[in-house]
């Protein structure tokens, strides 16, 4: 595969443009979103407008026919000044939207993509249930059942990003039971369908306003025409998304700790201790260094494993070296990005232990990296998986 390690004007260009949008129009929105897990309504309009959603889409169903680099870029630049939004954005875009495209049918794709990629919808993807996270297809309790043209639908789903605002969602069911990981559909579901109930919305620690439901489907009736890819073959589906995911969340870590390097060395230059700013003292410079090294090699990783999973069709995914790839890049960027807030917030001293200091804000957020998108353990299984099978 081939390496990437910078960009080229065009990508520059548009990293920069999505910088722009996101310090004018999404940073004075985070502050309250925090303090209020509030959701600002009319925001995925704007994104719209500004061509900043379906990024992966052709521009025939009204999205910007760009590449998932160019997709990463955006999110990268978001997370920078509102990482809570930017996940609610990767939830809609990268998780809901393009993986309709890349499985749906022609009927589905020109009945929801282009209201998705419009930001009329805001769309989400139901797969985590209340007992199965990481074996989330093996443990699966979500029953659709085939009633003439029609399943049934009973079951429920934890943790889903977007699912309080979404008018769309890409939901997993067991339509065979007794097969393990297998014998799984996806449909497209719209959440005014009756049987559709967001059970509770979830007050989290990080990524505050960004919202976060459990959902509850009772004796819920979708037409067998929303089936997304292949019968009873759902797996594959959730399989060649999660390598695209994980190649989309690792952007996330890279904007939190651009921001969060940045905050730490404007604060080292201003903060006096002893006569002179911390920023003279040799064991915050060392800090520095280091957060300045992680940040770097994130931006490499990060971006060559986005350029390579691009060449991919869905078929591709789910195995082999891209497998093992997108694994290591999350488990890197977010572990980095756990170290550099760390070293932020002891640069920051007290002020960055308040809560509603924007370095504490960062430092919330790192967690979640570390366990969304299988869980650091499973990513290690993955890497260790591939390499023990030689590829």
């Amino acid at each position: 595969m081939s390496a990437q390690f910078s960009l080229t004007d065009a990508q520059q260009s548009l990293l920069d443009h999505a910088d722009r949008f996101s310090r004018e129009q999404l940073l004075p929105l985070a502050e309250r979103m925090d303090n209020e897990e509030w959701w600002p309504d009319d925001v995925f309009v704007k994104l719209g407008e500004a061509g900043m959603l379906g990024v992966t889409i052709p521009e025939h169903y009204g999205g910007a026919g760009m590449s998932l680099l160019d997709a990463g870029l955006v999110l990268q630049a978001m997370s920078r000044w509102n990482h809570a939004l930017a996940l609610s954005w990767v939830a809609h875009d990268n998780l809901c939207a393009n993986n309709i495209y890349n499985n749906g049918s022609e009927a589905i794709r020109e009945k929801y993509l282009p209201r998705l990629c419009s930001g009329e919808w805001v769309g989400c993807l139901g797969l985590t249930e209340p007992g199965a996270g990481s074996d989330a297809l093996g443990s699966m309790r979500t029953r659709a059942v085939r009633d003439g043209d029609d399943y049934i639908i009973n079951g429920s789903k934890l943790y889903i990003t977007n699912g309080p605002i979404a008018d769309l969602c890409l939901l997993y069911a067991k339509t065979q039971p007794g097969l393990g990981s297998k014998g799984i559909t996806a449909f497209v579901v719209e959440t005014d369908t009756p049987g559709f109930t967001v059970a509770q919305k979830l007050n989290k620690m990080g990524f505050r306003g960004s919202q976060t439901a459990e959902l509850v489907f009772e004796d819920m009736r979708v037409p067998a025409a929303n089936i997304v890819g292949t019968e009873d073959q759902g797996h594959q589906v959730v399989m060649s998304g999660l390598d695209f995911e994980r190649a989309m969340i690792a952007p996330i870590n890279l904007g939190i700790a651009e921001r969060a390097l940045e905050l730490a060395t404007e604060y080292s230059q201003q903060r006096e201790q002893f006569g002179q700013t911390i920023s003279n003292f040799q064991m915050v410079q060392s800090r520095l260094a280091d957060m300045y090294v992680w940040v770097e090699t994130m931006k490499s990783f990060c971006w060559t494993v986005l350029a390579e999973t691009m060449q991919l069709d869905q078929t591709q995914a789910g195995h082999g070296q891209v497998h093992a790839r997108t694994a290591a890049s999350v488990m890197y960027c977010a572990d980095s990005c756990n170290r550099v807030l760390d070293n932020a917030v002891q640069i920051f001293g007290g002020a960055g232990y308040i809560w509603e200091s924007e370095v504490n804000r960062l430092f919330r957020s790192t967690k979640l990296l570390e366990i969304g998108a299988g869980t650091t353990e499973v990513r290690k299984m993955i890497i260790a998986g591939e390499m023990l099978r030689g590829n």
